[in-house]
C-alpha cells in the first residue's frame, strides 16, 4: 500500500476494513463483490495481485 497520509477519512476507513493499516502489508481476501468494491475505492493506494 501507499501512504495514507493526506487521504480522506473514508479512504482510511476502507483501508482499515481491508486490513491494511501499515505500509507494504500483504493481505489475502476472497474474491467477492464487496471486497472488489472496497478495492475500487482505494485502487490508487493499493496493488492487487490475483
Amino acid at each position: 500500500t501507499k501512504s495514507r497520509i493526506g487521504a480522506p477519512k473514508d479512504q482510511k476507513r476502507t483501508l482499515d476494513a481491508l486490513g491494511l493499516r501499515k505500509l507494504n502489508r500483504v493481505v489475502e481476501h476472497e474474491d467477492t463483490p464487496s471486497i472488489r468494491g472496497l478495492i475500487r475505492k482505494v485502487h490508487h493506494l493499493v496493488t492487487v495481485i490475483e
